[in-house]
């Protein structure tokens, strides 16, 4: 088999997925953690602050998302039609709150009646729980594994999906975004609102810690499987101590006040918990539980080694071009939120 620098090209594109899915789950997780917290913001001039703290980004957050779905397209066909057609109900209710989300934000600010503005607060908020909790669903089950047949196929019920395990995945999840958007509305917001955001900064930490542990608990108990190479590989215990001391150092940059080592905490914590689980699933794409001869791997569920090949010279160029449009609108759009008549 090819390899570049080493390393055989099938395994690249799993890394090149892995860290757009990443790069999704960080930058759009604030996102959906501000969005997810905005009743707790009981003030109009609060919500509107939240609002356009993310109102520059948010959307081109979501481009992640598209290039994750593309990667997985392109580069893992196969996992690619087993995952759209085994989470078929939850991907249906995912992109419900996508559009709900986006049409939450879009419209609130076009009248000035309470009844409309609360109603459009409600929806918001709704549609990014929503939307955390199904990412953190389909998560759950993709590291348990789904029923596959002979011919990569779910032969299942996906109110199976709604098992004690990816439950608790959802949960920790929703948790880990609250957090995430805590923190970074704390570094957009001044005066009274920026101290209620480091109190529910505060609060969402205490929130993900526990339903974290609690996961991890259940995880260790009733799936030992997933920790497997883990104990096989000593060498990757890097990542749990790795995200063990960023969780530390939240409350802590908290407590000092210094909200961008906070967040950049939280984000090592998302990047390092998907590291793991990445490293749990390997090689598998999809684990089938029932048959694990009917597994789909990053050999028998991807596509061919010239596609493969074009797909990341095409990485190598795209992926940094993102990088520097994503790094290239936080920068024009930093510092405090300030409202004007332009603001949603």
């Amino acid at each position: 088999m090819e390899t570049f620098l080493g390393i055989d090209y099938n395994v690249w594109w799993f890394l090149v997925f892995g860290g757009v899915i990443s790069g999704y789950a960080i930058l759009d997780g604030f996102d959906l953690g501000a969005g997810a917290l905005h009743l707790f913001l009981n003030k109009e001039e609060s919500r509107r602050i939240a609002l356009n703290a993310i109102g520059p980004v948010w959307d081109g957050n979501e481009v992640w998302l598209v290039i994750g779905g593309g990667a997985l397209f392109a580069g893992f066909p196969v996992a690619y039609a087993a995952i759209f057609s085994a989470f078929y109900v939850p991907f249906m209710v995912f992109l419900m709150g996508l559009i709900f989300r986006a049409i939450s934000i879009e419209f609130r600010s076009k009248e000035k009646m309470l009844w409309w503005r609360k109603t459009w607060d409600i929806s918001y908020c709704v549609a990014n729980i929503v939307i955390a909790l199904s990412l953190g669903l389909m998560l759950g089950n993709v590291a348990l594994g789904i029923p596959l047949n002979k011919d990569h196929e779910f032969e299942g019920n996906w109110l199976s999906f709604f098992n004690p395990f990816s439950i608790l995945i959802a949960i920790t999840t929703l948790a880990l975004f609250m957090m995430h958007g805590a923190i970074y509305l704390a570094m957009k917001t001044v005066n009274r609102l920026y101290v209620k955001l480091t109190l529910l900064a505060r609060d969402f930490t205490i929130f993900f810690v526990l339903s974290f542990a609690v996961s991890t608990l259940y995880t260790l108990l009733y799936i030992p499987h997933l920790s497997d190479q883990l104990r096989t590989h000593p060498s990757f215990f890097i990542l749990p101590v790795i995200m063990t001391l960023a969780i530390a150092n939240i409350p802590r940059s908290l407590k000092n006040a210094n909200f961008r080592f906070a967040f950049l905490s939280s984000s090592v914590t998302i990047a390092s918990l998907l590291i793991m689980v990445a490293v749990e699933v390997f090689p598998y794409l999809i684990y089938a539980p029932n048959n694990p001869q009917n597994s789909i791997t990053i050999v028998n569920g991807a596509s061919s080694l010239k596609t493969l090949k074009i797909l990341l010279i095409i990485a190598l160029i795209g992926t940094p071009l993102v990088c520097l449009y994503t790094g290239f609108v936080f920068w024009t759009f930093k510092g405090k939120v300030k409202l004007d008549e332009m603001s949603y």
